[in-house]
């Protein structure tokens, strides 16, 4: 992908059009990777020598996922979703995750209208395109289970009726690794819900250089390079790109070392093979391709399953990490020999 500092032009907003209405065509495929590196070249204005993690949180929009960083502080997480929602147009709110946050204060409430003698719904910070989670774990698990909804079906439920929150939608969670004084460990069944887990980390030299001696914040002078509708737009083309045989059975196979491996307790679920082909369409597409080929799952496989597998104890006591045994799995399972194109 392109590794340009600058951000080119935003591409027209008028997409061309498929002869057949579910196959993605080439020239569709080329307008998603223009609005793709358009959209990562503006957030790496802010976030510096970052373009990895840039465009896994923008491949993960594309695929309609949620991103969890566990990182240090000052990394720049927040720079990072406030700057994407820049970019895009879109709206973005930030929830910080106390142990006194109530479910209601992630949601919203409805609050009784005296005078019409009615309940209004006031929506809460979860109604936004970025929703920057800020130290997801500080929250009870009772406030991070009001997550599990809106997630997954992208709305929330208030006494009994619906409210969408709207597309795009993600929800960007962060977690400090370091201090876990006063924090709640997310459930299985919350990291289930993150279609990828990444970090920051810390800038290079010469990216930490270009940090301290920038005269200007750079984030408010950051345009506008794409919209919320092309976003939109550029999601469903990547609905249709084509996934092969061959690619699928590369991805189950992937999937089912996960559950055989000796020193995992609980391997990866079907909603984690799902978001690896999900993810893999968005990263085909954002390259230009209307086809999966078994490197974009292979490059997907660490940040869409590590986060997913519960190890035995007698391997977390040996030192083990998940990361090392997805590792050790793409070692043992041999991707397939054609390249997957329609």
């Amino acid at each position: 992908m392109n590794q340009q500092s600058q951000a080119p032009a935003a591409p027209a907003i008028s997409t061309p059009r498929s002869a057949t209405p579910d196959v993605l065509s080439p020239e569709q495929a080329q307008w998603v990777a223009q609005v793709f590196d358009a959209t990562a070249s503006a957030v790496e204005q802010v976030i510096h020598g970052k373009r990895r993690v840039i465009e896994l949180v923008i491949a993960s929009v594309l695929a309609g996922g949620h991103v969890l960083l566990e990182d240090v502080p000052g990394t720049g997480k927040t720079a990072l979703a406030r700057s994407l929602a820049q970019v895009i147009q879109g709206s973005s709110s930030r929830i910080q995750f106390t142990p006194d946050l109530l479910p209601g204060d992630v949601t919203g409430i409805s609050v009784y209208d005296q005078r019409a003698s009615v309940f209004e719904f006031h929506a809460g910070p979860i109604f936004a395109n970025i929703v920057l989670a800020d130290e997801i774990n500080r929250a009870s698990p009772k406030t991070q289970s009001a997550l599990l909804e809106v997630m997954e079906e992208g709305r929330v439920t208030v006494d009994g009726t619906a409210h969408e929150v709207g597309s795009p939608f993600l929800v960007l969670a962060t977690q400090n690794p370091i201090e876990q004084a006063g924090t709640y460990r997310l459930p299985e069944a919350q990291l289930d819900r993150f279609m990828i887990k990444t970090a920051v980390g810390y800038p290079d030299d010469a990216a930490m250089m270009r940090i301290l001696q920038g005269h200007r914040n750079e984030r408010e002078a950051l345009q506008p390079v794409v919209t919320t509708e092309m976003i939109t737009q550029a999601q469903d083309f990547a609905r249709r790109v084509h996934v092969s045989p061959l690619v699928a059975d590369y991805a189950v196979r992937l999937i089912e070392a996960t559950r055989r491996a000796a020193e995992v307790r609980l391997g990866a679920s079907v909603r984690g093979g799902l978001a690896l082909v999900r993810l893999a369409s968005a990263w085909a597409v954002a390259n230009g391709r209307h086809y999966v080929t078994p490197d974009d799952v292979r490059d997907l496989a660490l940040p869409v399953l590590a986060h997913r597998l519960v190890l035995e104890p007698e391997a977390e006591f040996d030192g083990v990490t998940a990361a090392q045994v997805v590792g050790q799995i793409l070692l043992d399972v041999a991707p397939p020999r054609e390249n997957g194109t329609a």
